[in-house]
């Protein structure tokens, strides 16, 4: 039986072109391993790794379809069996291109392989359609993870099953039918037996965690209260001076309104998960600044924050929506804010 054919993505800087200052590179191709690569293809071994493609983290985003024509005349002109992206750790635009490759290869049928850390944006962009290898938060853990990935197309390979919490990649979120020798209720009292007898038992049906947030306590005296604005509609200065993303987002800004009674003439929206046309017309319809300054001058609050935060939800993982409410959340506090009206879409 011949060997599998593989293909190895790549970024710039793993595969050993530069850093940020060449992000933008075009893809190429190279007809052997290159960085990860060559480990990986040691560590599988059964595998023909037909070559390396690299691309620049900023070129795969900003110029997907043109990444996308370049794969895809790759895979027509090499046929691989099998596709291997990263591991991209926490980088969050080498995940999302990691996660773009695995929706192309996806669709037209062939598996991919690749690693990220929990709080990656591409995680979510990718999971149900990839092996995705659960990683650390950066390159550090390269060691730890090419073996496991290494083993999963192995596995893939040779055609044998495989299982996320003993195979160590993400949940896929799906449901596949398999020949047990007990029935259901059968099972279902021997997991029953070993709870009530603090055994260790493996679920078969894990539940998705959800954070549980308490809310907070009431304002007592809004009149003497310094309330501050927050919202993830995507409302920047005009020109997108900190260049957040308009989706999947890796960055958050803080902008001063001090002395403004309204935002609108200075400021646009630049979230990419909905109409902006009437966000554009008046952006305090997001960020309700004039009605805020109103309530200022009739005495309702005591003063609004001289700074309103600012970020896109859109596509944003549930890890970086955590982070950047930590850090403006630390900010609020130490200024002495009192509450956050905190606007959506």
């Amino acid at each position: 039986m011949s060997k599998k054919r593989v293909l190895y993505y790549l970024n710039q800087f793993f595969g050993q072109i530069g850093g940020e200052e060449k992000a933008n590179i075009s893809p190429e191709f190279h007809e052997k391993e290159i960085g990860p690569a060559f480990a990986f293809a040691e560590l599988v071994g059964e595998i023909d790794l037909i070559g390396t493609i690299v691309c620049g983290d900023n070129f795969f985003n900003e110029n997907k379809e043109k990444a996308i024509e370049f794969l895809t005349s790759i895979n027509e002109r090499l046929k691989p069996d099998l596709v291997v992206a990263g591991p991209a750790f926490n980088a969050g635009r080498y995940g999302m291109a990691c996660a773009g490759v695995a929706e192309l290869f996806n669709e037209i049928g062939i598996p991919v392989v690749t690693g990220m850390f929990e709080e990656n944006p591409g995680l979510e962009k990718c999971r149900s359609i990839a092996y995705v290898v659960k990683t650390g938060n950066s390159a550090a853990d390269m060691k730890k993870a090419l073996p496991i990935m290494a083993n999963i197309v192995k596995k893939i390979v040779n055609n044998e099953n495989l299982k996320p919490t003993r195979d160590g990649y993400f949940t896929q979120g799906k449901r596949i039918t398999v020949l047990v020798d007990k029935i259901g209720s059968e099972r279902a009292i021997e997991m029953l037996m070993k709870r009530l007898r603090n055994e260790s038992f493996e679920t078969e049906l894990p539940m998705p965690e959800f954070d549980k947030v308490e809310p907070a306590k009431a304002i007592l005296n809004l009149k003497n209260a310094t309330i501050a604005m927050v919202t993830s509609g995507g409302i920047v200065p005009l020109g997108n001076p900190d260049r957040i993303q308009s989706a999947s987002a890796q960055k958050w800004g803080k902008y001063n309104i001090d002395g403004k009674d309204e935002v609108k003439g200075e400021y646009c929206t630049i979230h990419g998960g909905y109409d902006p046309v009437y966000a554009n017309e008046n952006p305090d319809r997001v960020v309700p600044l004039d009605i805020m300054r109103e309530f200022e001058k009739n005495g309702e609050i005591g003063k609004v924050y001289e700074y309103f935060y600012t970020t896109t939800g859109t596509g944003t993982s549930v890890g970086n929506a955590i982070k950047f409410g930590k850090e403006i959340g630390a900010e609020l506090k130490e200024a002495g804010v009192d509450g956050v009206i905190l606007t959506s879409t």
